[in-house]
């Protein structure tokens, strides 16, 4: 386990660690103070089955060579979930690539065509780092006008964090925020040398401490559907479920598709939010 320290691993691992208790891991529980929060380093070893020394090295960030079955067990002794442990395995795994700007993205023809088509829920395809790629009329009624924007600020994490209209509508917002700043640190085990990633966290910490202090958690998240609490201006508060669509062609394009409830007080308050947002009938 050589060459330079693989940093995002050692963070990870030792974040991981702090959550798992000896009582969780099944270990024998000894009264008194303890240095550290969750497990220490030798008891990630004993339930990994590897040596106290191989962890260590590991868990520096020393991880060339590090075995598929190894990391399993570390998986395991560090109780990671499905998607933890897949973070685990890219991060023990890093790219070699060196730094450098990704291609744009473009969304196919197709698919602008099913976020158009989609008139009476908010609808959105999200790119690398939350970039906001399309979004039809009620999306764009519901948090901003993205189209608006200029390109580079057409981002959710930053417009999550950073504006204070789009802030307002998420009314569960710190549960929104962490989510957004798990999905940026998912993003990041896949693209380390992202420029672009590199320049928008930078940003956000420097600007936000909330962002800084959640990005220091090292959490991952990726939702697929759940619920969103609202608040629109216009209308007031809004229950929404969402449901996320991965394109097969791109794993790094999301589409969004807010849900609700058939005949719920939050299904006519949308309708009167898409009875707003519909351009106005041109007449000859």
């Amino acid at each position: 386990m050589s060459g330079q320290p693989n940093v995002e691993l050692r963070e990870f691992l030792r974040s991981r660690r702090a959550r798992v208790t000896p009582a969780t891991a099944g270990l024998p529980v000894h009264l008194g103070a303890r240095r550290v929060p969750g497990l220490r380093r030798e008891e990630v070893a004993q339930l990994a089955g590897v040596s106290v020394d191989y962890y260590v090295r590991l868990e520096r960030g020393r991880s060339a060579n590090v075995s598929e079955s190894v990391l399993d067990a570390v998986a395991r002794a560090l109780q990671l979930n499905d998607l933890e442990r897949a973070h685990l395995f890219t991060l023990a795994k890093p790219s070699r690539a060196r730094p450098r700007a990704l291609p744009p993205q473009h969304v196919r023809p197709g698919l602008l065509l099913v976020v158009d088509s989609i008139a009476d829920l908010p609808a959105l395809v999200l790119g690398r780092r939350l970039d906001v790629l399309a979004s039809n009329p009620l999306a764009r009624a519901l948090y901003t006008d993205f189209d608006a924007l200029p390109p580079h600020l057409r981002n959710m994490a930053r417009l999550i964090f950073l504006d204070d209209h789009v802030r307002s509508v998420c009314t569960d917002w710190p549960t929104a925020a962490q989510g957004t700043v798990a999905n940026l640190r998912l993003y990041a085990g896949r693209y380390p040398h992202d420029p672009a990633l590199a320049e928008l966290v930078g940003e956000l910490s420097v600007r936000d401490p909330d962002f800084r202090r959640w990005w220091a958690d090292h959490d991952v998240d990726k939702p697929t559907y759940g619920v969103r609490n609202c608040h629109h201006g216009l209308v007031g508060d809004l229950e929404l479920g969402y449901e996320a669509f991965t394109p097969t062609d791109d794993p790094e394009q999301t589409l969004w598709v807010s849900t609700v409830e058939p005949g719920s007080v939050s299904a006519e308050r949308l309708k009167v939010l898409a009875s707003w947002s519909k351009p106005a009938a041109v007449h000859g």
